[in-house]
């Protein structure tokens, strides 16, 4: 193997799932203030992540609709309205 080809700040890091709440310990080189006791005592640097594999619906098997703009309400409202308007 090559010699000196790794990163110097190679570490555990507590990554923190926070649709689900999972954690995971995984070596990481990322950087973090905080820190967190994971269940062997000792404290390791914690960093929050929006979707991991516990969250994804491609591998929990579930789809999440995320509608962060109202989408699904308007396209709702304006089907409704068009079925409406054919019955008439």
């Amino acid at each position: 193997m090559k010699k000196d080809i790794h990163p110097k700040n190679h570490r555990d890091v507590i990554f923190v799932d926070d649709s689900s709440g999972e954690r995971f310990l995984i070596p990481s080189t990322i950087s973090s203030e905080k820190t967190d006791k994971w269940a062997d005592g000792k404290e390791y640097p914690v960093v929050h992540v929006e979707i991991s594999s516990a969250s994804h619906p491609f591998y929990t098997g579930r789809e999440n609709i995320v509608d962060t703009a109202g989408r699904v309400e308007k396209f709702r409202a304006r089907a409704s309205k068009s079925t409406k308007s054919k019955k008439s």
